[in-house]
């Protein structure tokens, strides 16, 4: 929405290494989700401001793309140790921003800048390759960037998200324009800053915000634009990569999920009750590799059940800058409306609550803010819409199964298939189920583990292509082969003399 607040700063966008206000002059509210008050304004982008980023990564990519590796590579890291310093302040901003805790974000935000160095390194460790096509030809293939690349971030992991996008584009001699949420904006805004001081040439990562219907469509569909990379919900997803393939460039999307975790009747009661309480409430529930959908040997089902919703309740709520608080806010009204209306439908298909399913009762300023308390349905099936679509907040649905078949066959009967978990002490079985469950990801007796070699991305429902790791890092560039006639005669084809074209 617009505002006409004149008592909260208005950050400008960032295009061509410059602060920028929209052309339209509009203005986005910024909600601080933990009171629900306006934080900030946010300078609000149109098509035409789009436009303009575009044009400006167009023109930095002419230089950037042919500088050398070596100097692309002193660039990221002098951004990696740039950003890595300023950890605290961007930790308080993304605590405005989406409500985590403020322990969540400082722990999160020191990946971003080995994200820099981890591409920084693959793109001075590249190396060109030859193909034999005879004794007359030297054939070499070399990797090229693509051109203008078009981020589009969510709110849930502002920063780090955008990190593992911008930094692999950078690194290969790409230029960037980053369409944060607009919910959570104020850290990629920063970002750029940091950059830009550290010496990244004006023009190659541009940050402007807006609405996705307004400034992530004009985005998405601008014809300079040579490389999608989107993260989101599913919806989105398919628009996005339709305005890509109607131009046959390269799209990558990471989408929902709705993690399988099994839990084994051997995987120890305390230890899998506090794992899996991570799994599902960090971040408030609002990740897409959330563990809330959790499959649940059936003989120790209600032992866990009952353990796992004390630990539940034991969860401290409240300030996200107070270092004691374990869970924060979701990041608006709307979302806390969603896992609300989510509950009521589990009940109506027959779950009952084992713990939560309310707004907890807080002093102010907190009571103005989108808390929802921790909440355990029991009593799921998995054909109940509760267990197959993401509700993306802190609410875990609880499912029996008998055996390791089941489990499988459980954990797969999804559309989604990006985050799963195992837990048991049986490491055979351990790898045998992790094999067989159709996800991107999979962890054994862990949950939201990550580095920046790890491929990042899912299947089905969830995605195509992989954020982070070197196979992100060769999305943005494409092979370019190079044929060279080195033969000691000359070739003529229509001279009669016996030809061959290969």
């Amino acid at each position: 929405m617009t505002t006409a607040v004149q008592d909260v700063r208005l950050v400008p966008m960032m295009i061509n290494g410059a602060e920028a206000l929209s052309r339209s002059g509009r203005a986005l509210d910024i909600l601080n989700p933990a009171t629900g008050r306006v934080a900030a304004r946010v300078a609000a982008a149109d098509a035409d401001d789009i436009d303009g980023a575009v044009r400006c990564a167009q023109d930095a990519f002419a230089s950037w793309s042919r500088t050398s590796v070596s100097e692309r590579a002193k660039t990221l890291h002098r951004i990696a140790d740039a950003v890595t310093e300023a950890v605290p302040r961007l930790a308080a901003l993304e605590s405005e921003c989406n409500g985590r805790p403020i322990s969540e974000m400082r722990a999160q935000l020191g990946i971003v800048g080995e994200l820099f160095r981890y591409n920084a390194a693959l793109a001075l460790a590249q190396r060109g390759e030859t193909v034999d096509i005879g004794p007359d030809h030297l054939c070499y293939l070399e990797r090229v960037p693509l051109g203008v690349c078009g981020v589009i971030t969510p709110f849930n992991h502002p920063l780090t998200i955008m990190a593992r996008s911008v930094a692999p584009a950078l690194a290969a001699g790409n230029t960037v324009v980053v369409k944060p949420s607009e919910l959570t904006p104020l850290t990629a805004l920063e970002f750029a800053r940091i950059a830009k001081q550290a010496g990244l040439p004006d023009g190659a990562l541009n940050v402007v915000v807006g609405l996705g219907a307004e400034a992530g469509a004009a985005l998405a569909n601008h014809p300079l634009v040579a490389k999608l990379d989107f993260t989101g919900g599913e919806g989105a997803g398919r628009a996005i990569s339709v305005a890509g393939a109607s131009r046959f460039i390269e799209v990558t999307t990471e989408l929902g999920g709705k993690s399988p975790v099994i839990v084994f009747d051997d995987a120890g009661l305390e230890r899998a009750v506090n794992g899996i309480a991570f799994a599902g409430f960090v971040a408030t529930g609002q990740t897409c590799v959330a563990g809330t959908r959790l499959l649940i040997q059936d003989g120790i089902y209600d032992r866990f059940v009952d353990a796992l919703s004390q630990k539940a309740e034991s969860i401290r709520i409240g300030d996200p800058f107070d270092p004691s608080t374990q869970l924060g806010p979701l990041v608006s009204d709307r979302q806390r409306q969603r896992a609300e209306d989510y509950v009521a439908l589990g009940l109506a298909e027959g779950a009952r609550i084992a713990t939560g399913g309310r707004r907890p009762d807080l002093p102010p300023p907190f009571d103005g803010g989108f808390y929802f308390q921790p909440t355990i349905l029991a009593n799921v099936r998995n054909d109940m819409r509760v267990a197959q679509e993401e509700i993306f907040g802190p609410v875990l649905v609880a499912i029996p199964f008998s055996d390791e078949e089941d489990a499988i066959a459980k954990a797969n009967d999804i559309p989604f298939g990006l985050g799963s978990a195992v837990w048991t002490r049986d490491i055979a079985r351990a790898h045998r189920v992790a094999r067989r469950i159709e996800a991107g990801l999979t962890w054994i007796n862990d949950h939201h583990r990550l580095g920046p070699a790890l491929p990042w991305g899912g299947m089905k429902a969830s995605g195509h292509g992989k954020q982070s790791g070197r196979e992100a890092f060769e999305t943005f560039s494409e092979i370019k082969s190079t044929l060279v006639r080195i033969a000691p005669h000359d070739t003529d084809w229509f001279g009669g003399a016996t030809q061959r074209l290969n």
